[in-house]
């Protein structure tokens, strides 16, 4: 037993100290930047894009410090990996970490198991983790949280898709609907070609529909009981409508 415990403290230790596999850290306004490597001024705008679209949650925090670590040669993306599992981007407390296969900077995105995402919104979306986290505290976030998947995971891909084919509700979901009633591989491409999961795109317009079109904030929705299932037939309830009206119109 002593033995595990020094082991686990070990290991939150390293989680928590991301120095002390890093060779530089670099800081940028509320930023503490890890890395091994030089860092790109690419990477450096897009995270300053990032901080912009995360300024539109409700759950914004100025004064919130947030950790980011690359994956430039440093061994503690592959302790995340080993901890919390294969992903783009980690996330946990106030800390983002680079997980995917590899990381471009000059086209951003960051890619993993041949799948591209776009990497400003993937540094956004794992930001407003960090907000959520921010707000409700370790025992009241996900996993120990147990929040509904699409609240938890959704809310983050509202805040963090933010480019003009991502913002209109009626299209979005015309373009997943068209999606899901075709065989494909689980994954769809925005305008920029980088891609996301099918399902979290659902996730992402149950928000859209529950924030935009319900009226609700997302503190709100998350003390709401009504279920994934019923919040997505009011939503195609909605669209249904919508169709009606624009196929009026023209």
């Amino acid at each position: 037993m002593v033995t595990g415990f020094f082991l686990l403290g070990l290991l939150v230790t390293f989680m928590l100290s991301p120095i002390l596999l890093y060779a530089n850290k670099t800081k940028a306004g509320n930023y503490t930047i890890y890395h091994n490597k030089p860092l790109s001024n690419n990477f450096l705008q897009e995270l300053k894009q990032s901080n912009i679209l995360i300024k539109s949650s409700e759950l914004y925090d100025p004064k919130l410090k947030i950790d980011v670590c690359l994956k430039d040669g440093s061994n503690y993306p592959k302790l995340i990996k080993a901890v919390m599992g294969k992903d783009f981007v980690s996330s946990f407390y106030n800390k983002i970490i680079l997980t995917g296969d590899t990381v471009n900077y000059n086209e951003n995105y960051i890619q993993l198991d041949g799948h591209k995402w776009n990497l400003t919104q993937m540094l956004a979306h794992a930001q407003v983790h960090c907000l959520e986290f921010n707000k409700y505290g370790l025992w009241q976030s996900n996993p120990i949280g147990k929040h509904p998947v699409w609240k938890w995971e959704g809310y983050p891909e509202y805040i963090a898709r933010q480019n003009f084919d991502q913002t209109n509700l009626q299209n979005n979901l015309q373009k997943l609907l068209q999606i899901e009633s075709t065989t494909n591989n689980g994954w769809m491409k925005f305008s920029d070609s980088t891609e996301t999961s099918i399902v979290f795109d659902e996730y992402r317009l149950l928000i859209q529909y529950c924030i935009e079109i319900k009226k609700m904030p997302f503190v709100g929705l998350m003390k709401d009981t009504t279920g994934e299932k019923v919040v997505k037939q009011q939503m195609i309830h909605w669209y249904n409508r919508q169709q009606k009206v624009t196929s009026k119109n023209l």
